[in-house]
């Protein structure tokens, strides 16, 4: 993990752009590294070292002229080493410089052979190519300044006053000056149609276990996001597991308000269950509401949802820095994949509903990666997120939206995630937390978090600047004082109109109250356990 920036095309000096770099050093502390190619491209990198930590500094050359930068992991490098670059040889031991070897092997051919984060920059003289993951678990942004010059970010602070234009990298797609911009990633299941297979218990259990397995690659203390839900609890649960095959501990740590949070409680339970070194962090309301406009500097985004959630993984980011870990697993992606929103249980047909969660998969890349990307990444972690998997979710995104849906099973969301981890004789977690209702995280730290956080945004705002929001804020007007007071604060940072096109705000469908949160919901039970007895069994369990 890391920050990477490249020019290309720029008559820019080193030391600028050195110190343009340097505006996302959060996100790599351990090195920084620079190289000016012979074609006059500049390649910077900020380093957070978590794999090959001796010898791979970036950028990296490959065999020949080609030079490279790039933020993630590839899970798939030891394989890709073994078969297809068996004849290279290699000047580090780290997953990067599959990269390179790659591009000089299969010119632009190669990017959907790459299984893991990423995101990109090779460039080989005149020649280069750019890319991002599947999904935009890694960020990206590009742009183009006055002189024409080609702009790629990881953090769009880098390039805001610089370009011209810019926008977020798409996911899935990479871009090179031959072919423009070109879509590598496009699954069956894009399309519902497509969606039709029955749920097999034992494949969706086993893919989550080798999806999970991948990313405890690692030369550096590893831990866990732990909310005590059912997504970061199952791949705490996961991790723990394989670790004790290796005889190691996991650390878990989760954050709330205070110690009667509901996220907070159930995560305690499952810490126990576990028997992970668990760490409970607490913050204020007052902390995080004086922490709004960094944090906002450091998210990209003034969507009200991404903001409310962020401060405390913010918090908890920071804490597990500082106890010397650098990468967590975090649970992201599942409810995008299985409908768990509770706004889900009002979708209208079984088509609508395969089409939001298709819709909320590919849109992850603006609200979720954003921000446990982000988050994470302002404290130098590195977040990594098992559920969003290549192979995993081939498995679980073709999955009929008839066996997905919670009136299929008694009103219970995720069921078929749920209860292909109910294995009673060796259970992966207690009953009352694989069968807990769905909260959101921004709820589950204690629900007076965001109850606070709306009273003080409104007492920010008068009357008079909500009946002008539309004239000063045209793109994505703001539709609530809370929402106007983060984009103020955007604003200051981000005035470009590049940059407020850039934010896709997260909001639900099939309800009255469009407030992001859970409790908005009418589906909404506070406190309530399900129980697989609740459900109707209609699973083929292979």
């Amino acid at each position: 993990m890391c920050g990477i920036l490249a020019i290309i095309g720029s008559s820019q000096t080193e030391s600028k752009i050195d110190a343009l770099s340097k505006r996302m050093s959060h996100r790599g502390p351990d090195e920084s590294d620079l190289h000016v190619t012979k074609s006059g491209a500049i390649l910077s990198h900020e380093r957070l070292a978590i794999m090959d930590i001796n010898t791979g500094i970036q950028p990296i050359q490959g065999s020949r002229s080609a030079w490279m930068v790039h933020n993630g992991e590839i899970y798939n490098f030891r394989d890709l080493k073994k078969n297809e670059l068996k004849e290279h040889s290699f000047r580090t031991t780290g997953d990067s410089e599959v990269i390179v070897h790659l591009y000089e092997k299969y010119g632009y051919e190669f990017v959907d052979k790459l299984d893991g984060d990423f995101a990109f920059v090779v460039v080989d003289g005149d020649d280069f190519i750019a890319a991002r993951d599947p999904i935009g678990v890694k960020p990206l942004y590009y742009g183009k300044d006055e002189e024409g010059a080609l702009w790629f970010a990881s953090e769009m602070k880098v390039l805001a006053d610089q370009c011209v234009e810019f926008q977020a990298f798409p996911p899935g797609y990479y871009y090179t000056p031959v072919t423009g911009f070109v879509q590598y990633y496009k699954p069956a299941w894009y399309s519902e149609a497509e969606c039709t297979k029955e749920a097999g218990l034992v494949k969706l259990r086993e893919s989550l276990i080798d999806a999970t397995r991948k990313r405890l690659m690692a030369d550096v203390p590893l831990g866990v996001l732990l909310s005590g839900g059912l997504d970061s609890s199952l791949t705490s649960s996961i991790a723990s597991r394989l670790l004790k095959e290796e005889g190691k501990e996991l650390h878990s740590f989760s954050i709330g308000l205070d110690s009667e949070a509901p996220d907070l409680k159930a995560a305690k339970k499952v810490a126990d269950f576990l028997g992970t070194i668990h760490h409970e962090i607490h913050f204020t309301i007052e902390e995080g509401i004086e922490i709004i406009k960094k944090l906002i500097w450091h998210l990209e985004t003034y969507d009200v949802t991404s903001i409310r959630a962020s401060t405390p993984m913010y918090f908890l980011s920071k804490a597990i820095s500082e106890a010397g870990i650098k990468v967590v697993l975090s649970g992201e992606g599942a409810d995008e994949i299985f409908g768990g929103y509770l706004y889900f249980k009002n979708a209208p047909s079984a088509v609508e509903f395969q089409k939001e969660t298709i819709r909320r998969v590919q849109r992850l890349s603006t609200a979720d990666c954003l921000r446990a990307d982000k988050s994470t990444m302002a404290h130098g972690l590195e977040a990594r997120v098992p559920f969003l998997d290549k192979e995993f979710l081939q498995t679980a995104m073709e999955i009929t939206a008839i066996e997905k849906m919670p009136s299929t099973h008694g009103g219970v969301e995720k069921y078929i995630l749920r209860k292909a981890f109910d294995t009673p004789e060796d259970p992966f977690l207690p009953a009352e937390v694989l069968w807990r209702q769905k909260e959101q995280f921004s709820d589950g730290v204690g629900y007076s978090w965001i109850d606070s956080l709306i009273e003080y945004a409104k007492a920010q705002v008068s009357d008079a600047e909500m009946q002008t929001a539309a004239v000063k804020y045209p793109v994505n007007t703001p539709a609530t004082k809370e929402a106007y007071f983060y984009r103020e604060i955007f604003a200051g940072f981000y005035p470009q109109e590049s940059a407020a096109r850039s934010v896709k705000r997260w909001v639900p469908k099939w309800q009255e109250d469009l407030d992001p949160s859970g409790r908005a919901s009418s589906t909404h039970i506070a406190k309530k356990q399900f129980t697989p007895a609740a459900a109707e069994m209609k699973i083929v369990a292979i």
